[in-house]
């Protein structure tokens, strides 16, 4: 039972009272709050954790919460259902989509390997897809991983990677091996170009650039560093540089400031705006996570059938990364 003390009026409420209540439901419901990286500022501050959408399920798992609120979006939310079987999985908003994971959906997906059973594929899957075509891959991967997983390959099969087509593309490059790509991009990372990283480059000269290899070849090429956004973290706190050109989603900068505040990070810049945020990562509010967990809905529920086929691929992956 939630105590009654608590003002349960999330709607004509906002800021500091807001996010006190949340914790005290949060309290009361024995919950966990996760927060990925590129969510709103107020979310990542009342969260007990910050980071990608992998690690913070296994992050949820060691805990004895009843309850994940996970504010990010539905694949995210997805995942922690995976590894989370038992514990009831609240998404702040069901709309909270990704086109990455959009543009592969499961049922095109088997379609597309029925039509070419031919080519025996061995399907490596970026964590950033949904739980229908995690239970259609062979293995998954995150960008942090990925060089691994697809060095660690069956030779003698041919190699599907999906969603994303620039990340596989760099992983191409750096393995040497040859794979399919699914013509699947995140909309934002696309929007970084080579010119608007030249334009930023002109006006910070001394400040490096770190990218997401989601970005496309052009903007990589352009980088000091490419990884993940938890290498990302750990390029800028290592770093002599005291300006940080960051390219990828905007919010990842909020953490960087909080972890490493006497250093400057420079959002990279898109050829329409200054810096690219991602319209699902920003759909989730300080009032939609409240009224969630009070209402513990929108709940991400899968079949256990194809819980248990999404969970095979992952837990493939932690065995080929130790």
């Amino acid at each position: 039972m939630v105590s009654a003390g608590i003002n349960f009026g999330s709607s004509r409420r906002t800021g500091v009272d807001l996010a006190e209540e949340l914790l005290e439901l949060k309290r009361e419901r024995n919950a966990i709050i996760l927060a990925h990286n590129y969510q709103v500022p107020e979310l990542q501050d009342v969260a007990d954790f910050v980071g990608d959408s992998l690690g913070l399920s296994y992050q949820a798992a060691k805990t004895d919460a009843d309850v994940i609120l996970f504010c990010g979006v539905h694949f995210m939310a997805e995942t922690a259902k995976i590894i989370n079987p038992t514990k009831r999985v609240i998404l702040p908003d069901l709309d909270a989509g990704c086109s990455l994971s959009e543009s592969c959906p499961p049922e095109k997906l088997a379609e597309f390997l029925r039509k070419h059973a031919d080519k025996n594929y061995y399907v490596i899957a970026y964590i950033n897809c949904g739980a229908g075509v995690k239970a259609l891959a062979d293995v998954i991967c995150t960008s942090g991983n990925a060089d691994k997983i697809v060095r660690a390959a069956p030779a003698d099969r041919n190699i599907l990677f999906v969603p994303d087509q620039n990340l596989g593309a760099w992983v191409m490059e750096r393995t040497g091996r040859k794979m399919d790509l699914w013509q699947g991009t995140c909309y934002v990372h696309v929007e970084f170009t080579a010119r608007s990283i030249n334009k930023i480059r002109e006006r910070y000269p001394g400040a490096p650039v770190v990218a997401h290899p989601e970005c496309t070849y052009a903007v990589r090429m352009l980088a000091d560093e490419v990884c993940s956004t938890e290498k990302m973290v750990t390029f800028c706190k290592e770093s002599p540089a005291r300006e940080i050109i960051v390219v990828t989603e905007a919010g990842l900068l909020h953490r960087l400031s909080k972890e490493i505040p006497a250093k400057t990070f420079i959002p990279g810049p898109t050829d329409n705006c200054f810096c690219g945020e991602c319209r699902f990562m920003k759909m989730n509010t300080l009032e939609k996570a409240y009224d969630a967990l009070w209402n513990m809905e929108p709940e991400i529920n899968l079949s256990e059938s194809v819980r248990k086929r999404a969970e095979i691929p992952i837990l493939r992956m932690l065995e080929l990364s130790k």
